[in-house]
């Protein structure tokens, strides 16, 4: 296994088709070991090539609920009753530290994206 930096663009694409080879590599591998290894260099890279700025914390909900196939129904039990979920999608209410925190814990959405100041 020979790795070697993400430098530019045709680095990454031949990282990509490495990583289509190796992906499904069972624990305890040389593939494995390499794959996750690739993974941490394409984000590296990508952090780096590729400034997203700051994400707006109801962005960041609404990504999730995308992701997971979530409604607003769904988010009840992390923000509290309807109208309240609402409010908060429609940037009408801001998140409060108890929303914040069931929102990480429940949905895994990460802390900076949450606490980023909303538009």
């Amino acid at each position: 296994m020979i790795i070697k930096p993400i430098r530019n663009d045709d680095d990454l694409q031949r990282t990509f088709k490495r990583l289509e080879k190796i992906f499904q590599a069972a624990e305890g591998t040389r593939e494995a070991d390499e794959r996750d290894v690739l993974v941490i260099l394409v984000e590296a890279y990508e952090a780096k090539r590729f400034d997203f700025g700051v994400v707006d914390p109801v962005e960041a909900i609404k990504f999730r609920m995308e992701q997971d196939g979530l409604t607003p129904r769904d988010l009840e039990a992390y923000i509290g009753h309807s109208g309240r979920v609402s409010e908060v999608l429609n940037h009408k209410r801001a998140l409060s530290r108890r929303m914040i925190k069931r929102l990480h814990e429940g949905l895994r959405i990460p802390y900076e994206s949450l606490l980023a100041e909303s538009r």
